[in-house]
């Protein structure tokens, strides 16, 4: 095999649409004739070792250095490294992991110049190694590379792409949203490629459509897969269509469509398809309806998974409807299906705007002891609940708490005690908790933040408006000038003028410090 070395003067072909990046150097492909660089000055320690216990490094070796290694660069410097050993030669699998390393830490240069090298390989490449990429591409919206990676398959393959690829790249695209892109792609696969569409690329198809709720097209593609021998609509075809005409609140039509795939096409729906229709009309706010499915869904033979319950609880709960959704949490118990993070949040939700905070409490207690970890999201329920209430000092008491015991919360849980705080007129506690939060790293809202100054001072506690004002300052915080023009017309007011000068003194200093911090 050819040696691959480093280069800073040329760029491969590939790396048109790719951004320059410092950190490496694009491989390039020396000629025949062209003698096997030195090594590099920085021997890799792990090369050296390996050398050292083994005489040969067999391909299953290489790809397990490849994937130890954390660092790309390092990871490249032994790819480069093993194939120096006299009879090795790189195959798919060395060249997938390399591929895979290099994208995942988005260094497309270096991507660009492995491909490169792969077009001069003699071994049997699959267009597996390509899926990955376009994949990877998409994820960082490089719409235009997952095209590239598309077409480079027939030239390092020397293969056709098959269905699968071409699904793969028609789905990328429509999932994030790239019409022309798709619109272009498929006018490339029926004229170069001669397509054929399979079942596969016209639910595709239908989704696009959906996406873009043109559901006229959505249902000509499903009329010419009826008319196709090799592409019938199955379960995925109806799904798709049924989630977008619920999605906009289509109800009807999405009914006739669910009673169409049972009787006419004989297709039995599955927990997923029943979720679909029961998630769409509670959404709705037709809770009603999705009741019914849901018991259609039971007496025809098919078991009801934990999104099921938890999508009709949703339902339930939004409307305040305690007693059914409660019934609801037990009766899924009671067939052995174990609620999770979000069944659990979703009824503590509804006991708390219920008023009632004892029983959200006690549903905590019960997801500790099934070993169910409530999240973020559970905890600011809980803490708007008591507030709620006029619970506060339950609330306050709980953010002091649960930070030691391993829960991270985020600064909405803050804000939440905060502003109900604010609004009762609780000042010294609004003062002592916007104390803990500087101290943890949280900033109240800027408006909260304005708002529980002026209310300070006008309460006169001049030198908690002036150490909270502080402590906001230090974080970042710019006072609107009626917040540090009231503080200060009050320490003038008391005569303090020395303190009043030193305060704005002290302020204009942190100021033009955060200034230069910034720049």
């Amino acid at each position: 095999m050819k040696s691959i070395r480093f280069s800073i003067h040329k760029r491969c072909c590939f790396s048109s649409s790719s951004s320059s990046l410092p950190w490496i150097s694009p491989l390039q492909l020396l000629k025949a004739n062209t003698p096997k660089p030195d090594p590099p000055t920085e021997t890799l320690n792990t090369s050296v070792e390996v050398s050292k216990k083994s005489k040969f490094i067999s391909h299953e070796a290489a790809i397990s250095l490849i994937k130890r290694e954390r660092e790309p660069q390092r990871a490249l410097e032994i790819f480069n490294k093993l194939s120096e050993q006299k009879g090795f030669n790189h195959n798919n699998a060395t060249y997938a992991t390399i591929l895979d390393k290099l994208a995942r830490s988005k260094k497309f240069q270096a991507v660009d110049a492995v491909l490169h090298q792969m077009k001069y390989e003699t071994c049997k490449f699959h267009e597996g190694i390509f899926l990955i990429l376009m994949k990877h591409f998409s994820k960082c919206s490089l719409h235009e590379r997952v095209l590239e990676m598309f077409y480079a398959i027939q030239p390092v393959v020397r293969e056709k792409p098959s269905l699968k690829a071409i699904s793969t790249c028609l789905n990328l695209l429509v999932d994030s949203g790239q019409v022309d892109l798709a619109q272009k792609f498929l006018c490339y696969s029926n004229k170069c490629l001669k397509l054929k569409p399979n079942t596969c690329i016209f639910n595709i198809l239908v989704k696009h459509h959906c996406k873009n709720r043109n559901f006229d097209s959505a249902f000509e593609v499903l009329k010419e897969m009826k008319r196709s021998r090799i592409s019938y609509p199955n379960l995925i075809t109806y799904s798709t269509l049924m989630d977008g005409l619920c999605g906009s609140e289509r109800f009807r039509e999405a009914i006739d469509l669910f009673e169409e795939m049972v009787s006419k096409d004989q297709i039995l729906p599955d927990a997923l398809t029943y979720n679909i229709l029961i998630n769409g009309f509670c959404r709705g706010g037709k809770v009603d309806r999705a009741k019914k499915i849901f018991e259609f869904m039971k007496n025809n033979g098919c078991s009801p998974n934990l999104f099921n319950y938890s999508a009709l609880m949703n339902g339930f709960c939004k409307e305040g409807r305690l007693q059914e959704a409660t019934e609801a949490f037990n009766e899924m118990k009671s067939f052995g299906l174990k609620p999770d993070t979000v069944g659990y949040t979703t009824l503590i939700d509804c006991f708390c705007r219920a008023g009632k905070t004892v029983e959200a409490m006690e549903l905590l207690k019960e997801m500790k002891e099934g070993e169910c970890k409530a999240d973020i999201v559970t905890f600011n329920v809980l803490l708007g609940g008591l507030c709620r209430e006029g619970r506060c000092e339950e609330a306050l008491s709980m953010l002091e708490k649960l930070p030691y015991e391993g829960v991270y919360l985020n600064k909405a849980s803050y804000r939440i005690v905060l502003n109900f705080v604010c609004q009762k007129g609780e000042l010294e506690k609004a003062a002592e908790l916007l104390s803990l939060m500087l101290g943890r790293g949280f900033i109240p809202h800027h408006a909260t933040s304005n708002e529980l100054l002026v209310r300070l001072c006008k309460a006169g506690m001049v030198e908690d408006a002036a150490m909270a004002l502080f402590g906001l300052v230090e974080m970042g915080f710019k006072p609107e000038p009626d917040s540090w023009a009231v503080l200060i017309e009050l320490i003038c007011r008391g005569r303090k003028l020395l303190f009043a000068f030193e305060l704005l003194d002290d302020l204009v200093i942190i100021e033009s410090g955060n200034l230069q911090h910034c720049s």
